[in-house]
Parts: structure tokens; sequence; C-alpha cells
């Protein structure tokens, strides 16, 4: 995909009508784009900067863009769910995912924050990904191929449980999609370096207190952190300036913990613990 401005064989486009609604496909010289108003011809795409007005043969119009990276993840192919724009973001901010990083993730899906993860990393940075399901795999891959126009140089994925892979070298964060991502603290810390970060994105609180509680027993990380993210847009007309009706509620937990150095134990939180967090006392 060329990030110059310009439309060229090849790239994604993205055409807006004047209700809103996205339309997205490849250029391919020779093809047309066929609507109920009328066609477009690829070929006089090609060359036109992004923010240009097109017109089928029937005069309907259209605004063309490339696609942002959260319209492409919204418009994929899917196998699993995909982690939306607004938990990708959040999780490359708060795990610092940083240009040159060596990352862990684990669980796939389709692929929707693997492409976010390489793109913070870039092409000095290495992300090695895991997903236990062959099929998500594919997907996951092609979609990523799709993104980049080919498989980046800095991706590793294999197909399988990331707690039962042979690691051999330490990595600066570890982020995982996973029902159970408990069961991987202990592979977390032994592949983090002091001070790497370990982040799991979770969709309910029993799995949030699961992975919280691993963390604080393993007793290499410091105090877990969670968070979620609710995102709510506004209309404004004029005057008229008010939410929106419809919003992105809640769709997952953050989690987020960082290595202590090897042998160095965690100050204890103080605090008072609130009443029946730990079950009911014995009389």
């Amino acid at each position: 995909m060329s990030n110059d401005g310009y439309f060229s064989e090849g790239d994604r486009i993205q055409l807006t009508d004047p209700k809103g609604k996205m339309y997205t496909f490849t250029i391919t010289a020779g093809k047309e784009w066929h609507t109920h108003k009328g066609w477009i011809v690829h070929n006089d795409l090609i060359g036109l900067p992004e923010g240009s007005v097109v017109s089928t043969s029937a005069g309907l119009k259209f605004t063309a863009f490339k696609p942002l990276l959260g319209d492409f993840v919204l418009s994929m192919p899917r196998g699993a769910t995909i982690v939306y724009p607004k938990d990708a973001a959040m999780i490359i901010g708060v795990a610092d995912v940083f240009p040159g990083a060596k990352v862990i993730e684990a669980g796939v899906g389709s692929g929707a924050l693997s492409i976010s993860l390489l793109r913070a990393i870039g092409k000095d940075g290495k992300l090695c990904s895991f997903e236990r399901r062959e099929d998500f795999a594919e997907i996951a891959r092609e979609n990523v191929k799709t993104y980049f126009g080919s498989i980046p140089s800095q991706w590793q994925l294999e197909v399988g449980s990331v707690q039962e892979s042979s690691v051999d070298e330490k990595y600066d964060r570890v982020i995982l999609d996973m029902l159970a991502p408990w069961e991987c603290v202990a592979f977390a810390a032994d592949v983090l370096r002091p001070g790497g970060v370990f982040l799991a994105y979770v969709a309910t609180t029993t799995q949030l207190s699961a992975t919280a509680e691993a963390l604080k027993d393993d007793g290499r990380f410091t105090e877990p952190l969670s968070s979620e993210t609710i995102v709510r847009d506004w209309h404004h007309e004029g005057l008229a300036v008010r939410p929106m009706q419809r919003m992105i509620g809640h769709t997952g937990f953050l989690i987020v913990s960082r290595r202590m150095a090897p042998g160095v134990e965690v100050l204890a939180r103080r605090r008072r613990p609130s009443k029946g967090a730990y079950g009911v006392a014995e009389e």
C-alpha cells in the first residue's frame, strides 16, 4: 500500500456516499466497480489524490480515501472476534509498545492486534505470535498480508500454545488475548526482561480476577492495574451538540503489570481490603 497520498494500482480504496455509507475494494487495472446507479472504472482512480470526489457513470458521488487502520480492521475477514480499534490503541499505549520492541503475542484471532503491533514495533522490532487454531492463524496471515502487501519480515506466526513453546531470548512485552491468561503468568515471568510489561486483554470480571491473583501469587510482578475503555461519539449540528444515542461500550478489560528484577521481592501494597474481598470470615 503506497503512502504518498495518491491512489495506485493495488491500493485499498474507501468510498463514502453522502449518507456516510462506506464501500471498500482494491484498485485493479481494467476492472469496474458497480453500484445501483452506474459504475466507476478502476483506471480512472489511479493517480487521483486522497480526498477526491469521484462519480459513477450515472452521477452518484463518493468521497475517496485510503482506509484508516480502524476501517480496515472492521471490514476485514474474521475467524475470531477482533480486538476493536479502541482497545488496540489502548493496548499499544498502556503496554508502551515502541519502535524496535520485541513482543510476544498469544491469541492472534483474526490478526487485528497483530497489525497494530507490527506497525508500532516497526521494521527493527520483532513480533512472535502464537495461535492455537490453524484456521484462525491462516485468516490472520491473509489479513496481515493484505494490509501490508506482503508478510512483514519481523513477524513470526506459530500454531500452538505459547506456554508450551521454547523461547530462548528475553522479550520487552508479553501481550495475551486468550481465555485463560493466568495460565501463562509463569511463562511471561520467564521470558520478560526486568521492567518488561505483561498485558492481558480479557472479557469478564472472572478472568480479570483470576489473572490479577495469578500475577500477585507469582511474586515476580508489580501490583497489577486494570482498566476498560468506553467510547461515545457526539453529534454536532450548529448549536445542537449532544451525545450520540449509540456508543461502543464495554468490549474488554486490560490488566497490566511489570516484571520485577530477578530475586527482588515485591513491595507489599498498603491498603485495607474491602469487606468480602476474600470471602466470608469464619466466626
